[in-house]
C-alpha cells in the first residue's frame, strides 16, 4: 500500500496495491497530539516526512468507532508508530493500567527529552480532549481508542 495523506501523527491515508479508494488508518498503540495542541503539527510533519508517498506494509487489527482500520504500519520493515513515539512525537497508548506497547520507547524518549518529552508540561491527548475537546468538533477523532 501506498502512503497518499498523512492527518496527524497517528492518523494516515493509504492506496490499496491492487488500486481503488485511499483508505484511513490509526496507528495502533500510539497517541500523537492533536492537530491544534502543542506538538501536532510536528508529530504530521514528522509522520508525513517519513512515509508520504512511500510503500508501507499494513496489518490492520480491527475498526474504531469511527470506522478507521487500527493497523501497524512498516516501513523497511520498521515499525511507524514504534518510531513515532521513539522520537518523541507520540505517547504509548495506555490500556486501563497498562502502559502501552511502546512504553519503553517512550521511557527512553523521555529521558533524552526527544519531542515532546522535552516539555515536562506536555499533556497527553487524551487529557487534552477530556479539557478542551476535539480540534475537530462532532467529527472523527473526538475520542480514540
Amino acid at each position: 500500500m501506498k502512503v497518499t495523506y498523512v492527518t496527524d501523527g497517528d492518523t494516515l491515508w493509504v492506496q490499496p496495491a491492487g488500486g481503488g479508494r485511499p483508505v484511513k488508518l490509526r496507528l495502533a498503540g500510539i497517541d500523537a497530539p492533536e492537530i491544534c495542541q502543542a506538538g501536532g503539527r510536528a508529530a504530521r510533519v514528522a509522520l508525513a516526512s517519513r512515509v508520504a508517498r512511500r510503500t508501507v506494509v499494513v496489518a490492520t487489527q480491527r475498526h474504531d468507532d469511527y470506522g478507521r482500520a487500527v493497523a501497524t504500519v512498516h516501513l523497511d520493515g520498521e515499525d511507524m508508530a514504534g518510531w513515532m513515539v521513539a522520537q518523541g512525537h507520540a505517547w504509548s497508548y495506555r490500556y486501563g493500567r497498562e502502559g502501552g506497547p511502546y512504553l519503553r520507547l517512550q521511557a527512553q524518549a523521555r529521558s533524552a527529552q526527544r519531542g515532546l518529552f522535552a516539555d515536562p508540561q506536555a499533556l497527553p491527548p487524551r487529557l487534552f480532549r477530556k479539557r478542551h475537546g476535539s480540534c475537530h468538533p462532532g467529527g472523527d477523532g473526538a475520542r480514540r481508542g
